[in-house]
């Protein structure tokens, strides 16, 4: 008999108090942007790392509401770096303006790329929430220790939700960006993201010592390990639910989704759409499906 997996549980109870400095950690403050959405939920968290030098990370929105309300936090303090966890703007849109007024350099995982190549005639579905051109003043890698601001701070790959994606550890503290969330389940939409990236980032981080998650949406999770092992057993989960609706006569990525979430909104659909591919597709690297592609669409086989 199968022994099951932890429980996901999503927490939507967060009060973000957009625009106000809340310190959540030692020398860790966030500031909630006012850019709330169906995908980014109350909004982008911008945090401003160290005492009296400063780092910030994810400066989030070009809104002059949302840079006014980052200025008056770093109360004239010098920030010496801007760090990003990935490039999608949402998180990055206001990186490179702010970079040139505080003359702070510009840190992150190397510009925006895809997980894999295009295919012939595919399209990037979230190209224009990429930011392309931004360029990084310092590669951060994997595993590196750094100082934000007077913060020391190490680096953590997480490659899944896209590919240069990054997470930030300071004492008991993760900085999770989008790759843990305890509002909802990640976007993985490939070829932006990569599922089996998303799981072994997923293996990563449960490994680390730290327990208090601070993601870049919605509030800090208390035991992070926990919660990833949850996330990890829905998506399991989810992968049998595809192989499920395929063996059932599901062909496409619309009938599979039109199975597995038959009453969600159209919005929830259409981002469900867009995690299922990159179900299907880690599923066809296992050799558990099999994809046919045409220009005109593709076939999805057990």
């Amino acid at each position: 008999m199968a022994v099951p997996g932890p429980v996901l549980s999503f927490d939507r109870t967060f009060t973000p108090q957009t625009g106000h400095p809340i310190a959540v950690a030692e020398g860790i403050t966030r500031i909630t942007a006012p850019n709330a959405s169906a995908y980014t939920f109350t909004g982008t968290n911008s945090f401003l790392l160290g005492h009296e030098r400063l780092a910030l990370v994810d400066p989030g929105p070009d809104d002059a509401a949302h840079l006014a309300a980052l200025k008056s936090a770093i109360a004239g303090r010098k920030v010496e770096s801007i760090i990003l966890t990935h490039t999608h703007r949402d998180h990055s849109a206001s990186a490179a303006r702010l970079s040139r007024e505080l003359d702070a350099p510009l840190w992150f995982g190397g510009p925006h790329r895809l997980s894999r190549p295009l295919r012939r005639f595919e399209r990037n579905p979230i190209r224009k929430s990429c930011d392309w051109d931004l360029v990084p003043d310092r590669t951060l890698v994997d595993g590196e220790a750094i100082m934000a601001g007077d913060l020391p701070i190490t680096v953590h790959s997480t490659p899944g939700h896209c590919a240069n994606h990054l997470g930030f550890s300071s004492g008991d503290i993760l900085l999770s960006g989008d790759h843990v969330m305890g509002w909802n389940s990640t976007l993985v939409s490939v070829p932006d993201g990569s599922m089996a990236d998303y799981f072994a980032s997923l293996d990563k981080v449960i490994a680390l010592p730290q327990q208090t998650y601070v993601p870049a949406h919605g509030g800090p999770i208390a035991d992070g390990p926990a919660y990833a092992r949850a996330l990890r057993a829905h998506r399991q989960m989810r992968n049998e639910q595809v192989v499920e609706a395929v063996q059932a006569g599901a062909r496409t990525i619309s009938a599979i989704v039109a199975r597995i979430y038959p009453e969600q909104s159209l919005t929830v659909r259409l981002a469900a759409a867009m995690t299922i591919n990159a179900h299907v597709e880690y599923l066809e690297g296992l050799g558990r499906l099999t994809v046919k592609r045409r220009l005109w669409g593709s076939t999805i086989l057990a």
